[in-house]
C-alpha cells in the first residue's frame, strides 16, 4: 500500500475551486468597477461631503471647546468672634470715629441700606447718608463693602 499525497490525489477538485474563487472574484472586480464608473459623480461627492462634515465635526470640537483656565484668588479671611467681641477702642479714637458714625457702620456691616437705617435709627436720610461719607472719608475707603471689610480687619465691629 503505497502512501500518497492529498494534495496529488484532490488536484483537480482544488483547481476547480481555485478557479471558481479567481472567476469571483473577477466578477466582483467589475462590478464594483462598473458600478464606480456609472456613479463616479455620486461618488466623488459623497467622498467630498464626508471629507467636509469630518472637517466640520473636527473644527467645532476644536473651538467650542472651553478654554479653562484655574485661577487662584487668595483672600483674607477673618474668624468670626462675635460672642467674645470687643471694639478697637484705639482704632476707633485713631480715626475719630463717633458713636452715631459706629451705629451706622455696624448696620452697613449687618447689611442694611440707608433707608433702612435711617428708619433704625429714627434720622433722616440725609443723615445717614453724611454719616456714610463722614465714615468713607475717615477710613479712606471708597464703597460700603471696603468699609465693612477695613472695619472688621480693624477690630471695630465684630
Amino acid at each position: 500500500m503505497a502512501l500518497t499525497n492529498p494534495l496529488i490525489k484532490n488536484k483537480q477538485t482544488i483547481l476547480y475551486g481555485v478557479s471558481l474563487a479567481a472567476v469571483l472574484f473577477l466578477l466582483k472586480w467589475l462590478e464594483i468597477r462598473l458600478l464606480i464608473i456609472d456613479h463616479a459623480m455620486e461618488v466623488y461627492m459623497g467622498v467630498i461631503a464626508l471629507f467636509f462634515t469630518s472637517l466640520g465635526i473636527w473644527l467645532a470640537l476644536r473651538l467650542a471647546k472651553p478654554r479653562v483656565q484655574t485661577v487662584v484668588v487668595e483672600k483674607t479671611v477673618y474668624k468670626d468672634n462675635t460672642a467674645g467681641f470687643v471694639a478697637n477702642e484705639q482704632e476707633i479714637d485713631r480715626l475719630n470715629i463717633s458713636k452715631r458714625e459706629l451705629e451706622v457702620l455696624q448696620l452697613m456691616c449687618d447689611g442694611l441700606s440707608n433707608r433702612e437705617i435711617s428708619a433704625r435709627l429714627f434720622v433722616s436720610l440725609n443723615t445717614v447718608k453724611t454719616h456714610t461719607s463722614n465714615l468713607f472719608e475717615k477710613m479712606e475707603v471708597k464703597r460700603r463693602t471696603q468699609a465693612v471689610e477695613a472695619a472688621k480687619r480693624l477690630g471695630i465691629i465684630a
